[in-house]
């Protein structure tokens, strides 16, 4: 059983020209293959988040140097670009679906791009991609009460066992945000393992709900992308972003604080 430190690429947009609401955290396609033939060169493996949180649940055993792709929201590019590279290297990923944003039935128009539709994430999950819940309009998670809370998680799990024909096992906060209170309710509603961002490796002792994440940007060079995966300088590639992180966290907590006393006085 490994329990060494993995690291989990966190990717959104992999477009050519993305809009300005994405493009931060897309991927130029040539970017993205450089990247994998990377990871190949290196001799890691790419695993899905089902295996690395059963492996960590001490079920199976994963293989040497193993490291995450992971795919955020459902933007068309992760089939157009992303699915032809993968499959060229025989890369396992996890894709996660805001069902609300996918194109069809239970489109709630609020997708920040070119979405896919439920066909093409039917053709990733038949390509070794594991799909994951993202919920279902991509929320703050943390602000919501229990009931809207809830809907998220249940409504997205639902259509996506419908469409699919399978339960998804495996989920990724929105923006990363979570609290112990939606940790529990992942948990409740049925999902094996949660993906926050963090921006640092996945170990064990984090738990199966609130494994860090890397992301991947556009402006992510080619240097910057092996040290990521090799697990090398990541606090001080990311201290910018963590030191936005807390200072957020304080409002976010502030504004839950207003919120339970406005309910209280009702």
């Amino acid at each position: 059983m490994s329990e060494a430190p993995v690291p989990v690429l966190m990717y959104h947009s992999v477009a050519t020209a993305p809009n300005d609401a994405t493009r931060a955290l897309s991927v130029a396609p040539e970017a993205f293959a450089e990247q994998m033939a990377m990871i190949g060169d290196l001799g890691l493996t790419p695993v899905n988040t089902a295996d690395l949180a059963a492996s960590w649940r001490s079920v199976r055993s994963l293989p040497p140097r193993p490291v995450l792709i992971t795919f955020d929201d459902g933007y068309e590019g992760v089939h157009r670009h992303a699915l032809p590279v993968l499959a060229k290297h025989g890369f396992a990923s996890t894709l996660f679906v805001s069902t609300g944003w996918i194109k069809g039935a239970h489109d709630t128009g609020g997708g920040l791009d070119t979405m896919l539709d439920w066909e093409q994430v039917r053709e990733l999950a038949a390509a070794d991609v594991e799909i994951g819940g993202h919920s279902h309009t991509h929320p703050q998670l943390d602000q919501l009460d229990d009931e809207s809370l809830r809907h998220e998680l249940i409504h997205c799990k639902e259509i996506v066992a419908d469409e699919l024909g399978s339960v998804p096992a495996s989920f990724a906060y929105p923006y990363g945000y979570s609290s112990r209170r939606v940790r529990e309710a992942v948990r409740e509603t049925g999902y094996a393992q949660a993906l926050a961002v963090g921006n640092g490796l996945a170990r064990r002792r984090q738990g199966p709900y609130a494994l860090q994440r890397v992301t991947v940007r556009r402006s992510t060079g080619i240097e910057e992308f092996e040290r990521l995966v090799e697990g090398r300088s990541i606090a001080r590639t990311f201290a910018g972003d963590r030191a936005l992180t807390k200072g957020y966290a304080l409002v976010r907590r502030a504004r839950q604080v207003r919120r339970k006393a406005i309910r209280s006085r009702v």
